[in-house]
């Protein structure tokens, strides 16, 4: 449990609606097979009026706007009942990434969320604010009658084909795209009602199909899986479901990511058990083929939406809300608040894995890479092109971490794979020998947004590269739209090798910056690589204290306090992560400038804290991006051992780090242990009672030892 001393307020104002604004007509006519209607709304009416007949029955409905003001919606079932007034709700960050040729189908158009109404005939649209144009896309999407067929080459979880549930293949507009890896998964929600029948589910799915690709212009559906109330999942982008197929469902996050949305709304309702078990088995399996762990982080850069600039390096957790990469409510309160637990399930699905495996060659020696769920035994194996093992590697540990010197072997492409225990195996190839071309290469900022307020923390950067061959090199700062800003150095020449550089950003004023590594041959070729920068003082001091808790409930030291300021309003989030992994999010919320201090006791999804060291992290979201600092601590609720060991001699043994206080026939003596091990006490031979009580830095105290010792002869023994 957390609590926060300075809690934020959220204020809500009501928006006049305007006067019903359309009115759509549908004629009743039944059985009619799937289709897609765009219905334009007369601008110049009031109410307004489709300006071409609307269809004879609908089961979900889109609304396009131009103009930054809002639109609501309601829709009459077939016996004649109107539903509640909706917010169309257009979702910013569902869209393709920008440039793409399904970005400029719907280019000035603001696409609402696609909403599952159940069959109807009519709708009626009213605006808040300053609105133009305005169109309603109709689809009518019947229930599928085709059996679910699973295909057998499908590990668990059983995923629903297209074929199943009545994709159009024939609508689909262009061929599908990937990316290079898969490094996250964003979780969505849809839109609509929740409580739609299992036989409906089917049909909701190839509805949003034809609003994607019909009515906003897109390739085909914008996500990559769906997921039902019942726990069943969908197939949904075209492509293959186990290849990296770039969707259209986060802005500017599309590439790398695998999007996966929950039939209905879950801003005040939550998924049910089945879903979420669904979802947990989809992302175990998902993300292992591209061995990333559920539950670690990565920086992504941003290709450009409407929260973060192109450029921004942005810091997600590897399962994301949508909310995370864009200025949206998705995936919905109830969902998004659910998203550390099923993280959590999903690394525990299918253990043993594999993490992060990488190969990096540097001349003749190849180093290959890895981290592991748990210790255990591995190997590496290298084989040529025939298939023929040339070298192998061997370990034990939760790190693999082996270095193969190819100096014996032909120069050409051949292939690794790592393996360990019953984990799936991390594979692909390296390329030994031949000239290596002049490069800039292991271009690195660290931290890549800084936070230059000179209080210790993050005030600068380190850029690190590597020259393959000698040549000159400058180092610049520029602005987000490449303008020179300043020059950290100018055309010197550099030996091949590893380099470093301090990055001050003292004279910077807080914005989105780049730094620009150029190296120059002798023969003139230039080579210039680019890596983001942010500046933001946002963010103050960590702190955490004590440094060393004890959250097993004795009362001393079981509360950890995380103590913080912030200049400026700003988005903040609080993770405990240890080896890598997030173990809890003990806030998350918009606060005010000031001082802050979060009080967290320990609670965590899955169990109480193991002992350990843990890093508390801090990340603050401005307008200018996302600056996190971590503060170290270590969680320790064991206490230690202690031993008096039967000797002529007072010898006490300490299983760690312990304060010892001895009473030693009325004498009271006090021992500080600074490692654990046998202790002897000086002067203490002919004590005859004695009483050891032990406790360590967290305060956790071991049980009084008690003893009455008989008179020792030298040699003799108790």
């Amino acid at each position: 449990m957390a609590t926060l001393t300075r809690p934020s307020m959220r204020r809500t104002f009501p928006l006049p609606l305007a006067a019903v604004a359309a009115l759509v007509l549908a004629p009743a006519a039944l059985g009619a097979p799937a289709s897609v209607t765009t219905v334009e709304l007369d601008r110049h009416v009031e109410p307004r009026t489709p300006l071409t007949s609307g269809p004879s029955r609908f089961s979900l409905v889109g609304i396009h706007w131009r103009g930054p003001g809002r639109v609501h919606f309601r829709t009459r079932t077939l016996d004649g009942r109107w539903s509640a007034w909706r917010d169309a709700g257009a979702e910013p960050g569902d869209l393709p990434d920008p440039g793409s040729r399904e970005a400029r189908s719907a280019a000035g158009w603001r696409i609402g969320s696609p909403w599952w109404v159940g069959p109807s005939d009519r709708v009626q649209t009213r605006t808040v604010g300053r609105v133009g144009r305005v169109r309603a896309v109709l689809v009518w999407s019947p229930e599928s009658r085709v059996p679910h067929r699973v295909p057998a080459a499908t590990v668990a979880p059983s995923i629903l084909p297209r074929l199943s549930w009545g994709a159009s293949e024939s609508i689909r507009r262009g061929p599908p795209s990937y990316a290079p890896a898969l490094r996250f998964a964003v979780v969505h929600h849809t839109a609509g009602r929740n409580g739609y029948r299992r036989t409906e589910a089917p049909a909701i799915v190839k509805a949003i199909q034809l609003y994607h690709v019909q009515g906003n212009g897109w390739n085909d559906i914008g996500y990559n899986f769906l997921v039902d109330r019942f726990g069943t999942i969908y197939e949904g982008r075209y492509g293959g479901v186990d290849r990296n197929v770039t969707g259209a469902h986060a802005l500017g996050f599309n590439t790398g990511s695998v999007g996966v949305a929950l039939l209905g709304t879950y801003g005040g309702t939550a998924p049910s058990g089945a879903a979420q078990d669904a979802l947990a088995r989809l992302l175990a399996w998902r993300l292992d083929l591209a061995h990333v762990d559920p539950t670690g982080f990565t920086t992504v850069i941003s290709s450009g939406s409407e929260r973060y600039a192109g450029g921004l390096p942005v810091l997600l957790r590897n399962v994301s809300g949508h909310r995370d990469t864009g200025f949206t409510e998705c995936p919905g309160d109830q969902l998004h608040s659910q998203l550390n637990t099923i993280a959590t399930a999903a690394n525990d699905i299918g253990l043993p894995k594999v993490y992060e495996p990488s190969a990096e060659v540097r001349g003749r020696a190849a180093r290959f890479r890895a981290r592991l769920s748990s210790a255990l035994a591995w190997t590496v194996a290298v084989t040529d092109g025939a298939g023929t093992e040339v070298a192998r590697g061997t370990g034990t540990g939760a790190r693999v971490d082996w270095s193969w010197d190819a100096t014996g072997v032909a120069g050409g492409r051949y292939s690794w794979a790592i393996r360990a225990g019953g984990a799936r195996p991390a594979t692909g190839t390296v390329r030994i020998g031949g000239a290596e071309p002049p490069a800039v290469q292991d271009v690195v900022l660290a931290p890549e947004a800084i936070s230059p307020n000179g209080d210790g923390q993050a005030d600068s950067a380190t850029l690190s590269y590597r020259l393959t061959a000698a040549m000159n090199v400058s180092v610049d700062v520029r602005d987000a739209v490449g303008g020179p800003i300043a020059t950290l150095v100018d055309r010197v020449w550099t030996p091949a090798g590893a380099h470093t550089l301090v990055v001050d950003g003292a004279a910077l004023p807080d914005g989105i910056y780049q730094v620009v590594v150029t190296g120059r041959t002798p023969a003139g070729l230039e080579l210039a690589v680019t890596v983001p920068l942010a500046v933001s003082r946002t963010l103050g001091p960590v702190t955490v204290s004590p440094a060393v808790f004890s959250p097993n409930g004795d009362g001393r030291r079981d509360t950890l306090h995380i103590a913080f300021s912030l200049t400026v309003a700003a988005d903040v989030s609080v993770r405990i992560v240890r080896d890598g992994r997030w173990v809890a999010s003990p806030l998350a919320g918009s606060l005010e400038p000031g001082a802050h201090e979060l009080a967290w006791d320990g609670a965590r999804a899955g169990g109480a804290v193991r002992d350990g060291t843990y890093s508390a992290v801090v990340e603050a979201r401005d307008a200018v991006g996302a600056t996190t600092f971590a503060a170290t601590f270590v969680a320790d609720t064991t206490a230690p051992r202690v031993q008096v060991l039967p000797a002529r001699r007072l010898l006490v043994r300490v299983s760690e780090p312990a304060t010892l206080r001895l009473r030693l026939d009325g004498a009271t003596v006090r021992r500080e242990v600074r490692k654990p091990g046998v202790v002897w006490i000086r002067g203490a031979q002919r004590t005859k009672r004695l009483r050891v009580l032990a406790w360590d830095e967290a305060g956790n105290r071991a049980p009084e030892v008690r003893l009455v010792r008989r008179a020792v002869r030298s040699g003799s023994r108790q």
